[in-house]
This record gives C-alpha cells, sequence and structure tokens, in this order.
C-alpha cells in the first residue's frame, strides 16, 4: 500500500493523525528490502511524554537510528506518522512465527531470531513506560485496535496477522500492560474475523 493509501485507511478506520516532517519518505530501505509486508507488530515506546517520545521514534538514538516504527499511538489516541517503508522495529525474530502470521494461524512459541523483521511488519509503537504500572487509557486501546484494523483491512488480513513483539523476538516483553490476544480478540471483532 502506498504511504497516501496508509494515511487514508488510518483516517477512515475514525482515528485522529498528526504527519511529522517528510513521513512518506522517512525510513531505511537503503539497509534492506521493505515487503513483502505479512503483518502489523505492536510495541510499547519505554517512554513518557507525546513530544519526546514521538522525536525518538522518528530520529532514533546512538546505535539505533530512525524511523523506529510508522506510526506512535499516544495516551490520548492520536496516531503520529512518523515513517513510511522499512524501519528499525521489528529486528530479527522466529521464522516460525513469520509463517504462521502469514497463514494468519496461532503462534508457536517465539525461539529464535532468524528472520529480518523489519522488511515483514508494520510496527506502531505505543507509548507507555512497559513497566506493568504506567496505564492503558481506553482512548489509547481503542486507537490501536483501531490502528491494526485498517492496515489488516487494506490488505485483506484477519486479527491472526497482528503481533506483539514478545511473540516475534525472544526476550522481548513488548507491549506490557495487556495481552495480545485481547487485543487480537478486539480487533478481530472489529474486522468482523473472529
Amino acid at each position: 500500500m502506498s504511504a497516501d493509501r496508509f494515511l487514508s485507511a488510518l483516517k477512515k478506520e475514525g482515528l485522529k493523525v498528526v504527519e511529522v516532517g517528510s513521513w512518506r519518505t522517512h525510513n531505511r530501505n537503503h539497509k534492506g528490502p521493505w515487503g513483502p509486508v505479512h503483518g502489523v507488530m505492536l510495541h510499547h515506546t519505554v517512554t513518557s511524554g507525546t513530544a519526546a517520545s514521538v522525536r525518538i521514534c522518528r530520529d532514533g538514538y546512538t546505535g539505533l537510528p530512525g524511523p523506529l516504527c510508522h506510526g506512535v499511538i499516544d495516551k490520548a489516541g492520536t496516531v503520529h506518522l512518523v515513517g513510511y517503508g522499512r524501519a528499525n522495529h521489528a529486528g530479527l525474530g522466529d521464522d516460525d512465527v513469520l509463517r504462521a502470521v502469514i497463514a494468519e494461524r496461532t503462534l508457536p512459541q517465539d525461539n529464535e531470531a532468524n528472520t529480518d523483521g523489519n522488511a515483514r511488519f508494520y510496527g506502531f509503537e505505543c507509548i507507555n513506560l512497559g513497566d506493568g504500572h504506567d496505564p492503558w487509557p481506553a482512548a489509547q486501546l481503542e486507537a490501536i485496535e483501531k490502528a491494526a484494523a485498517a492496515v489488516c483491512r487494506v490488505h485483506g488480513w484477519n486479527h491472526m496477522s497482528v503481533i506483539g513483539h514478545l511473540e516475534w523476538q525472544p526476550g522481548k516483553i513488548d507491549p506490557r500492560g495487556f495481552t495480545m490476544w485481547g487485543m487480537r480478540a478486539r480487533i478481530g471483532d472489529r474486522l468482523g474475523t473472529r
């Protein structure tokens, strides 16, 4: 899908969207392929504050250049678009998990890091400290549901095409504070695929 169609899909799903700089062409495509894309990956930022979180996700930091995702979902439920194309968000993960996402079936336990996820997943960073105490406001959870559903709707995917970073890469814990099975259920209800 083009960057313009991505934006249109998010808005059509009822999301408030903020376009940050030249997000349509801000990517890491010079470092490797972008696609074929097979799913949506959710993360938490381990940061607080919208402006600082968006800046980090757009620009990255020493050792990990941005963009670190495609969209940042803030506590109020606004999606801030920071990049489009290859982004440094998924890293290496389990090829068995990728096969399950493509087949839209139950995920196996991730136990390898042998497959480039940055080429295969859209990424949404959700502002949360990820400490198990920082709350997830209802507006933010609804926006996560809508953003993932919007991408799935365009591609004709069902809710099983949405995963958490913790389901992709051994040792990751994000997103922490809600369950992926619960979020997938919400997305499935929205899409009518559950």
